[in-house]
C-alpha cells in the first residue's frame, strides 16, 4: 500500500515538473496566459495609433512592434480609475524570463514572480518589478505612441 502511494506522489511530481518545463518560454518566445496574444502594430510617420475603442473595455491588450527582427512587446489597459495606461510587457527585474504580465481584477501580475501591481499605478511607478512605463499621448479617440518611445524598451527584449 505504501509503495503504491509513493508511486502516485512521484507521478504527480513528474507531471508538475513536465508542465512547468513545457510552459517555460524559449529566448525568442513571448509568454502570457493568453497564448501569443500580441497584435502587431505598424507605425505611420513614426507613430503607432491605437483606437481607444479597442482598449476601453477594462481588459489588458497586448501589442508588439518589430524593430530590426526583435519584437518589442507592450500592453495597454484601462485602469479602474478610467485612465488608459501603457507599459512594456517587461520590467527591470524579471525581463530575462520573457513572461510578461497578465491582468487579475484590478491588478497586473508578473507572470514570473507573481508580484501584483494595482492597475492605477501603471505608468506612474517604475523600477523594480513594476511594468516599465511606456509614454503615450491621446488625440481624440486615438492613443498615440511614438516609435522612438517604443524603441526605448528594446533592452528588455
Amino acid at each position: 500500500m505504501q509503495k503504491y502511494s509513493m508511486l502516485n506522489k512521484i507521478k504527480k511530481l513528474l507531471f508538475v515538473a513536465m508542465t512547468v518545463i513545457a510552459m517555460t518560454p524559449t529566448d525568442s518566445q513571448a509568454f502570457n496566459f493568453f497564448g501569443d496574444g500580441y497584435d502587431e502594430v505598424v507605425p505611420k510617420n513614426g507613430v503607432v495609433e491605437i483606437s481607444l475603442n479597442e482598449v476601453n473595455d477594462g481588459d489588458i491588450h497586448y501589442y508588439k512592434y518589430n524593430d530590426e527582427d526583435r519584437d518589442i512587446r507592450f500592453f495597454l489597459l484601462k485602469s479602474n480609475d478610467g485612465v488608459i495606461r501603457a507599459a512594456f510587457d517587461a520590467c527591470d527585474v524579471c525581463f530575462r524570463e520573457r513572461k510578461g504580465y497578465s491582468r487579475s481584477g484590478e491588478f497586473v501580475v508578473c507572470n514570473n514572480c507573481g508580484m501584483r501591481f494595482h492597475s492605477s499605478r501603471i505608468n506612474v511607478v517604475k523600477g523594480g518589478c513594476n511594468p516599465a512605463p511606456l509614454k503615450r499621448a491621446f488625440d481624440g479617440d486615438i492613443v498615440r505612441i511614438r516609435v522612438v518611445d517604443i524603441q526605448q524598451g528594446a533592452r528588455f527584449f
